[in-house]
């Protein structure tokens, strides 16, 4: 049996101006719904994932916007995705060179931290 993990939950604190950060640094938008009067929902894919994140108005407690952290996103190229981010005025940090990774971190507009990691070429391990 799989188990697919297909969406994370970001918390957000205005919908519109993080729905436009993400489609900037490359989200695709697939769902931005009002179901009824109180109740948004946005649902956005990076390219290439299998998963998807949500925010909206109205999706439940949990954490406020600025205190995810633990989103981390696998990338072919930790420094083609440093230039890429920071060619669109993104602020981002890195590269961070582990030996379990190259990582770049970024912050979305409400602080939330998002971490991409090159993964070692296990290969050359070998």
């Amino acid at each position: 049996m799989d188990w697919k993990i297909e969406l994370i939950f970001v918390p957000v604190s205005d919908v519109d101006r993080s729905k436009e950060f993400y489609e900037k640094i490359g989200f695709h938008a697939d769902h931005d719904q009002v179901p009824y009067e109180g109740l948004r929902f946005v649902q956005m894919t990076p390219p290439g994932s299998a998963c998807s994140i949500a925010f909206g108005t109205n999706l439940g407690e949990g954490l406020l916007p600025g205190q995810q952290n633990t989103i981390q996103v696998v990338v072919p190229d930790a420094d083609e995705a440093l230039a890429h981010l920071q060619g669109l005025g993104v602020a981002a940090q890195g590269v961070d060179e582990q030996a379990w990774g190259r990582f770049v971190t970024f912050d979305d507009p409400d602080g939330n931290t998002w971490t991409l990691q090159e993964l070692p070429d296990y290969s050359a391990q070998a």
